[in-house]
């Protein structure tokens, strides 16, 4: 259930031993290692040394240790990039992204894609069949630091190459793109510049597609690794670890080719830097947004399948975030038990020890440097006590699925109309507000199948795929469509019918304008009888034909606010936090589904009979467990920081 992300190349062979004796004592299972070795690995062209790292496997497996085997494919030494200048990508403003840390490489590099083709041989030919190889990481973090598109010589290329597969012709890209306005037709793919540098907004469908290749490039760079892996190391699973609030790739398009997913969690890094107000940021600043790393188990358990790791977790203080305070005691074991509940087959800590130089040297690990247990390790073993003798009960749906899609936040960000637009905050306000009414929520991709759950809420679908499309017709029950859904055509148009486009056919109103407003700007509404403010963004809606739909709430000025056609709900505005509360209890009981009243900064998680309770808060909390079931661990009252498992199988 526990592991730990280790580095033997950052420290004396002697001491490798002593290392793994520890982690086998401390409860640690799996040992993941080598992601960022290569210049070890290979310190010359073509000169491999392979042999350090097979005695680092023999060691860890000498004490019944499982290793995850890194591709270290996200830092090529120094000699490579001189030799092959062109691996290496140019950012936005045209500059080369040049050596000295790491991820500076381009997706669409031929001499890369074969470059890596040939250390990810080399090291399943030699490790692939090693007792002690559990699995395989592909890369690491793909895209971090702004690294998934590229704007060189080698990325035009594959661009002008994937358009030309795409559409076929030159008449057809130009149809699609709109390109007679503002004279931007071309004559050949050839003349298809990519979308930088331009005086003002480039085309917006010319910067969706290019969005949509990049991402591509990504899934096919990670897919040459994983065919490799296949092949020379049979029976062993294959992940990448994905990142926090990153939607520069299509991660689903990417865990195709893999066995799960994994996903490296920082909550007091990703509180610090999410969109809160100041006061919430000072509450949770040492223990994370309750519902921050929650989404993304969620989110990535749908993108592995059902199966998922945490790849990383946050032991301690990290490094890269404007404000970097260290978590409060028992917060690590908080994160740890609330991943498990979530469904993680493993929580991997970053790192074993500590490194006390270069770039990470002020990221703690669960050892000091000195080698001293920090408090990390104290709350790992304590975990690794409490889970010895017991067997979790397989993860099971929940009853809610939250519909993403990576595509709404491009298109988002290409054309937001508003500042303030942003559809992971949108999201996450969903979600954030399922899980304050008690609720589990399955993150599921634009398309998924949809049987078996009670509701589906989907916080902004701007295009809507036939996949989609029939997904949605197919579900019976309440389903909420939040604004902007079914705005754009693949092609980053306006429907010709308006929007929301294809989903009339679900909604039948259509879109006659929209606007964006600043903070402080509100649009009063009434709803149930209750008034709401709404800001940030609003639609004005009319039906379509005789088609029933109907306006169940109105704006001051006579406006629908809140739409609703048999099942569907379609909410014509920004949904504020009093609004998304009471609206969304309200789905919740139509659906059939038990709203609980939660204390503050708790949070629950079913797996099976189990419920899982989470105080997320500096102050204790009472929560009453389900009727009927046996406390597995603490009871009703939550301590700061602490957690409760009733089992409600008898």
């Amino acid at each position: 259930m526990l592991g730990v992300c280790y580095y033997p190349e950052h420290w004396p062979e002697a001491r490798w031993r002593e290392d793994a004796r520890r982690m086998r004592e401390l409860g640690l299972r799996y040992v993941r290692i080598g992601e960022f070795a290569w210049s070890r690995l290979e310190p010359e062209p073509g000169r491999l040394d392979l042999d350090w790292l097979g005695r680092a496997l023999d060691t860890l497996a000498a004490e019944d240790l499982r290793v995850v085997l890194g591709t270290p494919t996200a830092t090529p030494p120094k000699w490579l990039v001189d030799r092959y200048p062109d691996v290496l990508a140019v950012d936005e403003a045209g500059r080369v992204r040049t050596f000295g840390s790491r991820r500076h490489y381009s997706f669409s590099s031929r001499r890369y894609l074969e470059e890596s083709r040939r250390i990810v041989t080399a090291l399943a030919e030699r490790f692939g069949r090693h007792p002690a190889l559990a699995g395989w990481q592909t890369d690491n973090e793909y895209g971090c630091h702004d690294t998934v598109r590229s704007y060189g010589p080698e990325d035009a290329r594959a661009f002008r190459a994937w358009l030309e597969r795409r559409y076929g012709t030159v008449a057809a890209l130009n149809e699609a793109w709109g390109a007679v306005f503002w004279s931007m037709e071309v004559r050949s793919f050839d003349e298809v510049d990519l979308p930088n540098l331009t005086v003002t907004e480039p085309n917006p469908a010319r910067v969706l597609d290019f969005y949509r290749f990049s991402s591509d490039q990504v899934a096919a760079f990670n897919r040459a690794q994983v065919d490799i892996l296949r092949v020379l190391s049979p029976g062993r699973f294959v992940v990448h670890n994905f990142m926090g609030f990153f939607d520069q790739f299509d991660p689903y398009g990417v865990a195709a080719d893999l066995d799960l997913a994994s996903w490296d969690s920082y909550p007091l890094g990703f509180t610090d830097l999410m969109p809160l107000d100041d006061a919430t940021k000072a509450r949770y600043a040492r223990s994370g947004h309750p519902d921050v790393a929650a989404f993304h188990h969620d989110l990535y358990r749908g993108v592995g399948r059902g199966r998922f790791w945490v790849m990383e977790q946050q032991p301690g203080p990290v490094n890269w975030a404007p404000h970097n305070p260290s978590p409060a005691p028992g917060v690590v074991r908080l994160w740890t038990w609330e991943a498990l509940a979530h469904g993680a087959e493993v929580v991997s800590y970053f790192r074993w020890r500590q490194a006390p130089f270069a770039q990470e040297q002020m990221h703690a690990g669960l050892l000091r440097p000195d080698a001293s247990d920090d408090v990390g390790a104290d709350e790992a073993r304590a975990v690794a006590r409490e889970l010895a003798g017991l067997e979790l009960p397989a993860a099971t749906p929940a009853r809610i699925a939250l519909v993403h899609d990576v595509e709404a936040a491009w298109i988002g960000a290409i054309q937001p109309q508003g500042a303030e637009w942003s559809v992971a905050a949108l999201e996450f306000a969903f979600y954030s507000t399922l899980r304050a009414l008690g609720l589990d929520v399955d993150v599921v991709p634009a398309g998924a199948d949809l049987t078996g759950y009670a509701a589906v809420v989907v916080p902004s679908l701007p295009t809507v795929s036939d996949a989609a499309l029939a997904a949605l017709r197919a579900f019976p029950g309440p389903l909420v469509l939040g604004p902007r859904s079914g705005s754009k055509t693949a092609s980053f148009g306006i429907p010709p019918e308006l929007p929301p486009g294809r989903l009339q056919e679900l909604m039948p109103v259509r879109v006659t304008r929209v606007e964006s407003l600043r903070p402080g700007l509100e649009d009063a509404f009434t709803w149930e009888g209750e008034r709401f403010a709404a800001g940030t963004w609003r639609e004005w809606l009319e039906p379509v034909g005789d088609g029933g739909a109907a306006a169940k709430g109105r704006f001051d000025d006579g406006g629908g606010a809140v739409w609703r056609h048999r099942e569907v709900r379609y909410l014509a505005f920004w949904p504020g936090p009093a609004f998304l509360g009471r609206f969304l209890a309200h789905i919740a009981e139509v659906a059939g589904l038990e709203v609980r009243a939660l204390p503050p900064d708790v949070r629950l998680r079913r797996r099976g009979p189990w419920t899982f309770a989470f105080n997320h808060g500096p102050e204790p909390r009472r929560l009453e467990p389900p009727a009927g079931a046996r406390a597995v661990l603490g009871g009703a009252d939550l301590p700061p920081y602490g957690l409760a498992i009733w089992d409600a199988s008898r």
